[in-house]
């Protein structure tokens, strides 16, 4: 309960001074729907043609676009103050952050969730559920376990962020770092069986996107073997295992703003 409150006053004070540039934000939020919406239609036009994908139907490719969608916009949502951390260690706000009671992982984290994501994240779901609802042979358990491989994703975000934090503490960079990270995600768009080997191997076992982004859809949609679902899971807890490895790493290597 403390961090939980302390996360949503540092969440108000960031969304206090983004709203002080009102039509910034606008655009800001008009440009989000603009890109998610072009996208969809770009989708409807593609599969208006077409008729599947990779051997899906309309509704599986939506599907699979709407669940990258959400994977996407929560770490964005949650993980915003990474985009901002590359400052605090060259200002030396970072060397406060190591003297206070609380988490410097956490305040490095969750400093600055971004609220502006959250109409968007909310559409995102509602769609989900009415797409969702259309697919065939849904049941109790599947949509679980469709859970449970959102959590996972959500949790790879959370490592590779780390991760992100890491190189800025060893090397001041983070900028070309997250979005490098933004730019290879955007390849779970469509489902990666769409990629030939070796570069589906590579974007399920290497750069888990595929485990991010189209195993949760496919274990809702029954096609996802068991032994799948358990080697996805044990990939989201070992790379966060290893960010947090890392992390610890990287804060013995500090030296601090003035070195």
């Amino acid at each position: 309960m403390k961090y939980l409150r302390l996360w949503w006053f540092l969440t108000l004070n960031t969304l206090q001074t983004t709203l002080a540039w009102r039509y910034g934000t606008l655009i800001f939020l008009i440009g989000k729907f603009l890109r998610f919406g072009f996208f969809f239609f770009f989708l409807s036009v593609l599969l208006g043609r077409a008729q599947t994908l990779a051997g899906y139907n309309a509704t599986q490719v939506f599907f699979f676009y709407l669940t990258f969608a959400l994977v996407d916009s929560i770490p964005q949502l949650l993980f915003r103050e990474v985009y901002r951390f590359r400052q605090q260690v060259l200002s030396g706000n970072f060397d406060y952050y190591l003297v206070r009671p609380i988490s410097v992982l956490f305040r490095s984290l969750f400093g600055g969730s971004d609220l502006l994501d959250m109409p968007l994240t909310i559409i995102n779901i509602v769609l989900l559920v009415i797409i969702g609802a259309r697919l065939p042979g849904i049941s109790f358990f599947s949509s679980i376990a469709y859970i449970v491989l959102l959590m996972n994703a959500i949790l790879i975000a959370a490592a590779l962020h780390i991760g992100v934090l890491c190189l800025g503490i060893l090397t001041t960079e983070v900028d070309n770092a997250i979005m490098l990270y933004r730019d290879i995600s955007q390849m779970g768009r469509f489902p990666i069986d769409i990629y030939k080997e070796p570069l589906r191997g590579l974007l399920t076992f290497v750069i888990p996107v595929g485990v991010m982004m189209t195993m949760p859809a496919k274990v809702l949609m029954g096609i996802l073997s068991p032994q799948l679902f358990i080697i996805s899971c044990c990939i989201g807890i070992a790379a966060f295992l290893l960010s947090l490895s890392l992390w610890h790493y990287a804060l013995r290597s500090y030296t601090s703003a003035s070195s």
